[in-house]
């Protein structure tokens, strides 16, 4: 019975491209829907790559609404979140040419997680130097690192998000993890 019930609930929850659709016939409530999905990954890899969390939020809303302006043209080719992160990515790369990203002293901690405080120090510390070698990298190189490696995309994923092909997306990682690893050495010794 807990099966049934699971797959109906299932079922009744509609897919992100779904909810696309609906968007595009004018459903505000679908958009709501999709927001409340997707605003917390959204705001994090344009944290990862703003390093401030207010200039993330700003980017992440701004991703929603073009989205939103442009749902009339929607169409369902790729998944939403490969949809989004290509927004995103043009925006945190558009911001980035704009101005120059600052580097945080801390990143966010949950308040259920409560680490020593030596151990919050340790991570802080360890937190800022990633930030800072996150922020020097060039802003195609940070923004492959931060999709791969802090948002788990694939290569194809990756590559339709940043408008570029596989080749290219493998050729920014390898530059990116090459220039991190010389950058962050002193961290990968302790």
């Amino acid at each position: 019975m807990n099966k049934e019930m699971a797959s109906l609930e299932q079922k009744q929850t509609p897919s992100d491209e779904e909810l696309m659709l609906n968007i595009r016939e004018g459903d505000l409530a679908a958009f709501e829907q999709i927001v409340l999905r997707h605003q917390a990954e959204a705001w994090h890899v344009a944290y990862r790559f703003t390093g401030d969390a207010a200039e993330a939020e700003d980017l992440a809303q701004e991703a929603f609404l073009r989205i939103l302006d442009a749902a009339s043209r929607y169409q369902p080719t790729a998944s939403f979140r490969t949809y989004l992160f290509r927004v995103l990515n043009r925006l945190c790369i558009d911001q980035v040419r704009k101005k120059r990203p600052i580097a945080t002293d801390i990143l966010p901690q949950s308040a259920d997680d409560r680490p020593s405080a030596i151990q919050r120090v340790s991570d802080r510390e360890r937190d800022a130097a990633i930030q800072t070698v996150l922020d020097s990298l060039p802003p195609n190189q940070r923004m492959a690192v931060v999709l791969r490696y802090f948002e788990g995309l694939s290569g194809s994923e990756m590559a339709q998000t940043m408008g570029i092909s596989t080749k290219a997306v493998e050729r920014l990682l390898a530059r990116g993890r090459k220039a991190l690893e010389q950058r962050l050495k002193h961290l990968l010794d302790d």
